[in-house]
């Protein structure tokens, strides 16, 4: 990894997680766009795997959805 790129991934895990707000009648809680994404695949029947639950965590750190 070169220095820009850990440089650039430092500076991403310091910064806050993109919030989009939601209606209240949608979520009654903050969710993560990981939980989004794993909760309609297993919907579908894909069962998840190790770097499933890496994709959702760093997804979530990502990106929130509140009411």
């Amino acid at each position: 990894m070169t220095k820009r790129a850990q440089a650039k991934s430092a500076t991403a895990a310091k910064s806050e997680p993109h919030k989009v707000r939601l209606p209240g009648f949608l979520n009654e809680k903050e969710i993560g766009l990981g939980d989004v994404i794993k909760r309609a695949t297993s919907a579908f029947g894909i069962r998840p795997c190790g770097q499933c639950e890496q994709r959702a965590a760093a997804l979530n750190q990502w990106m929130r959805f509140t009411r």
